[in-house]
């Protein structure tokens, strides 16, 4: 299994992986993310085909410095429980630091064991949330 960071030369990539988003990515879409510097997509290939994906997007504010925000982790039901979802966080915490990230976060709901098995593999470390408040736009 390869882990690569995919970059605006990689659109066919990302429209290829489709089945790992909730829904077909939009090549429109995936060319603005992927023009974007501080917006990153990192593919798991296996034989060259898509089997999972981590995306995280830097944030930057005045009195903190900038940090990552994994936006989403995905991968293909028949490479679960094998380390993907592991070695794809990591990949992109290693990607973090890199990049001078202060640190690096998610938000996951407690319903989803899978995920925060693959997040806390990773190194993260669960924090009590009060709550989230969400506009839809």
């Amino acid at each position: 299994m390869e882990i690569r960071r995919v970059g605006p030369d990689d659109v066919s990539l990302v429209l290829a992986a489709g089945d790992l988003f909730d829904g077909p990515a939009h090549e429109g879409a995936s060319r603005r993310f992927l023009g974007s510097p501080d917006h990153h997509l990192l593919l798991a290939l296996d034989a060259g085909r898509p089997v999972g994906f981590v995306s995280g997007v830097e944030l930057t504010h005045p009195d903190k410095g900038t940090e990552m925000f994994l936006y989403e982790l995905s991968v293909d039901e028949r490479f679960r429980r094998r380390g993907v979802g592991r070695a794809l966080v990591s990949a992109l915490a290693e990607l973090a630091r890199g990049r001078g990230c202060y640190g690096m976060w998610v938000l996951t709901d407690d319903d989803n064991p899978a995920a925060v098995r693959a997040y806390t593999a990773a190194g993260g470390t669960p924090e009590n949330l009060t709550r989230l408040i969400a506009w839809t736009l």
